[in-house]
């Protein structure tokens, strides 16, 4: 009799700690069934399965395999084979999945043209490559694509045109993809010893949350009776059916809590995964998830920004919210706009890993208003993708009512979950607006001086030191960008000691302060800006309802400080001078709905869409070409400006450690994220003139430190002047 045919085995990797593999085909199979759970969270396992399946075909030739056996650094291209097969395969929709699989290790890539060749990095140039790839023939052995292939159309209700729709769908099921791909690889390397475990229930989270709020029932002010009304209005609501909700609540309300107790309601009466709060600035996400960490334990919630350092908590804590921070599989986050939007719009496998998990999901987007306006029209459709097609539920939070439900298309509904918005504006209202007209510098600072407790919001830097420099007595202090994040916290630290104590306080401070920053002033006067942040800025003034009425002074400051200011802010301002004649009251419901009623329709669909990021994924579906390019609208999608460069300050003693280990370590990224307290951003051109002058240390690519302490100001921040005395850092 002959001898047996032995079986090959094609490998998928190769652990280098004990040269053990994993055979292609169980990771194949790993991946799938991991991708499938996490697809099957919007109704479409199947399609997480098919590309699950096919992603890493490519490594069935025989070039590939050799890589892996002799441990070789030759590039073989395994990415473009299941891409190719899956369009062939699948008809009309493999496209869609072509795009997931052509991307696992490099990103989503742009459709591009007819015309690409071969060469070209697009999914069109990558579907031509057939030819010029090897051989990968071998996974017909142990592979039956048909198999694999999902059983219909996708599971998603399109809107409009319906490519954006589809753009989004992509990206979930890459997502899938990826994430899965990751920990599979991930749980083979470590020989199973990286522990993702979550165990968590939200009735426990309820109890918890129960037991803190028992502390203010039996309160007999006023205040607290009403903060109790709107709580109970959320727990009762929080029972309803997955949709979109508002929650219109002045400051002072509650808002905070009263938005947690929704959430994990709706959590429990839904089934849902995971509670997503997403915070305008990184200067306030810090006391929300302190709230949070204290009532719920702090191993239960990620704060997920750039000032967050992992290191700082306990050691096992650490380490598994730094795993969380990859993926978000843990059942709070407390994030940025920034990180959540730039996510969704991403193409990348880091920034798009995540976003599968943001389905079934609560997310709660804390001061709504603050969505940024030449980005509204992307970021309302990912909401409406999101609660339409992915079985969440989001909640627009905020102290005004900002006109977005006619931003919304029309098959989604808003349900407001508080009734009588203005019986609680008028219950809550501890402030009044004086509009003071055009005022020069020194007419501010005069007024200024003549006040015990007082705070100045301006729009501008230089404005801010302006009025600084020109403050008499104690207890003066500036708040700016100019000042790293730790610096900016020991400052407010100090001014909330002083109002609480009652001492003098005087604060200039840039609009940093005004969404979210718990301070409390008798009077504040904030230069002419929106009205929202008219709203905020009136947020920070007898916030604890001491006085009968707070005082904010609204005045317009000398020209030479608009003079710069793009057109973009300048139109805010132009809108609120015009509802300011129109109404006696700026601050009520009517007035704020006015002003983003009339807004809006000032910077018409061009302006809430400025880089034709909706329109160009609406475009996409045109002909049914599934062009969609991915990686462009990822450059283009980014709420901050990034004509920024970040500078290392080394502003105490723990920063100056920091600073040391990076001058003599290959590995930066842990040392990185702990150092991002003691960042200050400079443009681009302020960057030329600082490295020009010599005051700038280059440790690596990217990573720069300010040679000299005398160029940080202890209570400004960071300065530089030319030789001829201009200041240039204001």
């Amino acid at each position: 009799m002959g001898e047996r045919k032995k079986k090959t085995i094609y490998i998928a990797h190769r652990r280098e700690s004990d040269s053990e593999i994993q055979s292609l085909k169980t990771h194949l199979e790993n991946t799938a069934n991991l991708a499938r759970r996490f697809a099957d969270s919007f109704n479409n396992g199947d399609y997480g399965y098919a590309v699950g399946m096919l992603h890493d075909i490519g490594k069935y030739s025989a070039e590939f395999q050799n890589k892996i056996i002799n441990d070789s650094i030759a590039h073989v291209d395994h990415s473009t084979a299941g891409a190719i097969e899956i369009n062939k395969e699948f008809n009309l929709f493999g496209k869609l999945l072509a795009y997931c699989i052509a991307g696992h290790h490099g990103g989503l890539p742009d459709g591009g043209s007819k015309s690409d060749t071969a060469f070209e990095t697009t999914l069109r140039g990558r579907l031509k490559r057939e030819k010029k790839l090897y051989d990968y023939s071998n996974y017909k052995h142990e592979i039956d694509i048909k198999k694999c292939l999902p059983s219909g159309i996708p599971n998603i209700k399109p809107f409009n045109k319906g490519g954006f729709s589809l753009s989004f769908f992509i990206r979930m099921v890459y997502s899938c993809l990826v994430d899965a791909d990751f920990l599979d690889t991930e749980n083979f390397m470590s020989i199973g010893k990286v522990d993702r475990k979550a165990d968590y229930d939200f009735f426990s989270f309820n109890e918890k949350l129960k037991s803190h709020l028992a502390q203010f029932k039996d309160s007999k002010r006023k205040i607290n009776k009403k903060r109790t009304e709107i709580l109970n209005r959320c727990l009762s609501i929080g029972k309803g059916q997955k949709g979109l909700y508002t929650l219109t609540v002045p400051t002072g309300g509650g808002k905070t809590l009263s938005s947690l107790a929704f959430a994990i309601n709706h959590v429990i009466q839904n089934n849902m995964e995971r509670i997503i709060y997403v915070i305008p600035y990184t200067s306030i996400i810090e006391q929300t998830g302190k709230i949070f960490k204290e009532i719920l334990g702090k191993e239960n919630v990620l704060e997920h920004h750039s000032n967050f350092d992992f290191n700082d908590e306990e050691e096992v804590i650490g380490y598994k919210l730094k795993l969380s921070s990859e993926n978000w599989d843990i059942p709070f986050i407390v994030t940025t706009n920034v990180q959540f939007f730039e996510s969704l719009f991403g193409h990348t496998p880091s920034k798009c890993r995540k976003i599968h998990n943001i389905a079934n999901s609560v997310i709660i987007f804390d001061e709504a208003q603050m969505l940024p306006t030449p980005f509204l029209k992307p970021c309302v459709m990912a909401v409406a993708e999101l609660v339409r097609n992915y079985n969440s539920t989001c909640v627009l939070c905020s102290a005004t009512q900002p006109s977005l439900k006619e931003q919304f298309p029309k098959e989604i509904s808003l349900e407001e979950i508080c009734e009588n918005t203005d019986e609680l504006y008028d219950f809550f209202r501890r402030t009044q607006v004086i509009y003071k007209g055009e005022m020069e510098t020194a007419e501010t600072v005069a007024e200024l001086n003549r006040n015990h407790q007082v705070l100045c919001i301006v729009n501008n830097k230089k404005q801010a030191r302006d009025i600084f420099s020109e403050l008499k007595g104690e207890g003066k202090y500036h708040l700016s960008t100019r000042m790293c994040p730790k610096h900016r916290g020991d400052v407010l630290r100090e001014i909330r000691q002083r109002l609480r104590d009652g001492r003098p306080c005087k604060v200039v401070s840039t609009q940093l302060i005004e969404a979210g920053v718990d301070v409390d002033f008798p009077i504040v006067y904030r230069a002419m800006a929106g009205i929202d942040s008219i709203v905020q800025a009136a947020g920070r003034c007898n916030r604890e309802n001491k006085l009968e009425k707070g005082i904010v002074y609204v005045f317009e400051p000398e020209n030479k400080y608009f003079k710069h200011m793009p057109n973009s802010l300048k139109r805010p301002l132009e809108v609120a001078k015009g509802i300011m004649k129109r109404y006696e009251d700026i601050l009520s419901p009517e007035a704020i709905k006015a002003y983003f009623d009339d807004l809006y329709k000032f910077e018409g669909q061009e302006g809430l869409d400025v880089y034709n990021i909706y329109k160009a994924m609406e475009d996409g579906a045109e002909k049914c070409s599934f062009d969609f390019n991915f990686k462009q609208v990822s450059h283009q999608f980014k709420l901050i400006d990034e004509n920024t460069v970040p500078i290392i300050i080394g502003y105490d003693e723990k920063a100056e450690e920091l600073i040391h280990k990076l001058r003599y370590v290959n590995e930066y990224k842990s040392i990185l994220r702990a150092i991002q307290p003691y960042i200050v951003n400079v443009y681009e051109n302020e960057f030329k003139e600082m490295n020009g002058a010599g005051l700038i240390e280059i440790i690596n690519d990217g990573i720069f430190v300010v040679r000299d302490k005398k160029r940080y100001n202890e209570q400004t921040g960071l300065e530089f002047y030319t030789e001829s005395g201009v200041a240039i850092f204001v």
